[in-house]
């Protein structure tokens, strides 16, 4: 029986190649099909001296097997190979030069990320996932961007690390536009999204903002040539503070930190001054309460005094032309000295005999 059947030679295959050994972000790479795993590496400036190898879930990839072999979308972990010393436990041999030692600590170590990249990776990728960035696409307060689906999933589950602690809901989420570059996506290319006014790419050489109002993306060059106070894609009007840096400096997201704690503080206060002035459920009956009892003591008595409570007597309320104490024994039991007690009976009061 056939198996099943392979891409052709010329079909691309898009591969998430991890970094996490080089401490190096990851990268989205397009390969075609029928070129070995081997190949994923050719673009990356790794030191011939160092020994890799590759993986997919877990497993060791041969160097010779196909890229169609591999799922689409698949995520490729590049690991590095640890050498043993000579004595066969991890350690050295002791025929080893002083020199050796030195131009070890001396040789240039694959262990520092490429700004370069770093870079990069923050305007291609979500800040979360590390996936490449698609639509709809989401940014925090303080610029970061994120696939929305995979933030709302980290926060249905509380899976988000103390670094992004700063968002605790949906309401830190500002949804934004990304305008797509033509033909990036089909091409395989790295960098899919640029200005729509300008055409300067998004791949983090250029400052960009994104107004708060609508969500529109835009370059810092474009919104510097066109001086005017509505957004330049939708022509909706916004304000200086609409504006938040996406990816900025250190300076820049720490205005927008401080802005941040202002913003969640007035919510607070708001929220106060509101519980405060409208009081409901239990306190409000409490306060009514204290309220109504205070209008009595106004009523039956002086200021400042309260009022006594008369006790219900039913001779005070006989009808007119009535004996007040036949009246009264309809609502009273009789009179104890009625009842008398002997050596062979005890009386007791009507009722409970």
């Amino acid at each position: 029986m056939a198996g099943p059947a392979l891409p052709a030679a010329g079909a691309a295959r898009s591969v998430i190649l991890r970094l996490d050994d080089l401490s190096l972000p990851p990268r989205y790479i397009s390969v075609p099909s029928h070129l070995p795993v081997s190949d994923l590496l050719a673009s990356l400036p790794l030191p011939s001296s160092a020994s890799y190898y590759l993986t997919s879930n877990g497993r060791p990839l041969a160097p010779t097997s196909r890229v169609a072999a591999l799922p689409p979308s698949a995520s490729v972990q590049l690991r590095l190979r640890a050498l043993r010393g000579g004595g066969g436990d991890g350690g050295a041999t002791g025929a080893e030069s002083r020199d050796c030692y030195l131009s070890m600590y001396l040789a240039k170590k694959p262990d520092k990320a490429d700004p370069n990249e770093a870079r990069l990776s923050r305007f291609t990728c979500c800040a979360l996932s590390g996936e490449p960035l698609a639509a709809p696409a989401v940014t925090d307060r303080l610029g970061n961007l994120y696939n929305k689906e995979a933030l709302v999933e980290a926060l249905l589950h509380k899976r988000l690390p103390k670094a992004l602690s700063h968002i605790r809901g949906l309401r830190d989420m500002i949804p934004i536009h990304l305008h797509p570059k033509a033909g990036a996506a089909a091409a395989g290319e790295e960098v899919r999204f640029q200005c729509p006014v300008t055409g300067l790419e998004f791949n983090g050489k250029y400052q960009f903002l994104a107004l708060r109002g609508c969500g529109h993306v835009l370059s810092v060059k474009a919104l510097k040539e066109v001086k005017t106070s509505a957004c330049l894609v939708c022509h909706k009007e916004f304000e200086e503070a609409d504006k938040m840096p996406i990816n900025g400096t250190e300076e820049e997201v720490a205005v927008l930190r401080k802005r941040m704690e202002e913003e969640r503080g007035k919510v607070k206060e708001k929220k106060e001054k509101k519980v405060g002035n409208g009081l409901s459920g239990t306190k409000h009956a409490a306060a009514a309460a204290v309220a109504a009892a205070g209008a009595e003591k106004l009523e039956n008595g002086k200021k400042g005094e309260a009022a006594v409570a008369k006790r219900f007597k039913a001779a005070d309320h006989a009808p007119a032309h009535a004996n007040k104490e036949v009246y009264a024994s309809i609502f009273t039991s009789s009179r104890k000295s009625d009842f008398k007690e002997t050596y062979s009976c005890r009386s007791l009061p009507l009722g409970r005999n």
